[in-house]
């Protein structure tokens, strides 16, 4: 074997220079990809959809609407609402 020198030269210095550059760069790239929104760490709860009441005042709020169609479509909205009971058949 020859050896030329007892240490590096000076490309020898550069190539090892970029490479712990080129390390320190892509781990610094996998750091930042993570903690973006990207890939959260806990992913965001799907939303529930709004209720009609909620619905129908957004749209009142818009001005699609009035208050007396507002009125009547609350009232009916109360009167069949889940878990109010109905009258039956001959009741009411």
């Amino acid at each position: 074997m020859f050896w030329y020198d007892h240490g590096m030269g000076g490309w020898a210095w550069v190539a090892m220079f970029s490479m712990v550059l080129l390390v320190a760069l892509a781990v610094t790239a996998i750091v930042l990809l993570l903690r973006s929104d990207r890939f959260p760490a806990h992913p965001a709860e799907p939303r529930a959809a709004p209720s009609a009441k909620q619905v129908l005042a957004e749209r009142f709020a818009r001005g699609e609407i009035d208050e007396e169609e507002f009125e009547r479509r609350l009232t009916v909205l109360r009167e069949n609402e889940p878990g109010r009971s109905r009258p039956g058949p001959g009741e009411g």
